[in-house]
């Protein structure tokens, strides 16, 4: 299961983003997840409970917005979504569109942190480190 190395690595630079706000505490990270990525989300949830429980990202929402397949069509020279992956031809004009646009994205879209009351102290809170590839 890749999904929890990908997971692992977002863990990981998230923890490192977090690092800067002390105190701040990672409401939700959000992933751009193209169509073409091979990952499953319902893995990535549960992979991200895993890998987040005991750090200071426990708790927060793992969003993953989909992004479909994009391709450009040569014959008709624009950019068009395709329905499924089974036919990479151009829902405008028919031909073979080879040319992909958008859908193998895999990447960290936004964190979203909330910061501590300014008039409560700020709480340090330890940095945990996790080893993993995308």
């Amino acid at each position: 299961m890749h999904e929890l190395s990908i997971v692992e690595s977002v863990v990981e630079a998230v923890t490192e983003t977090a690092a800067a706000y002390p105190g701040a505490r990672v409401k939700s990270v959000k992933l751009r997840v193209g169509v073409l990525a091979a990952v499953v989300e319902d893995s990535l949830q549960f992979c991200w409970g895993l890998a987040t429980d005991g750090t200071v990202l426990a708790g927060a929402a793992l969003v993953v917005n989909s992004v479909p397949v994009v391709v450009h069509c040569a014959a008709c020279s624009r950019d068009a979504e395709i329905e499924g992956v089974q036919s990479f031809r151009c829902p405008n004009c028919g031909e073979p569109a080879a040319e992909l646009r958008r859908g193998r994205e895999l990447e960290i879209e936004s964190i979203e942190i909330e910061e501590p009351d300014a008039d409560s102290e700020p709480v340090s809170q330890p940095v945990s480190e996790s080893a993993g590839s995308t």
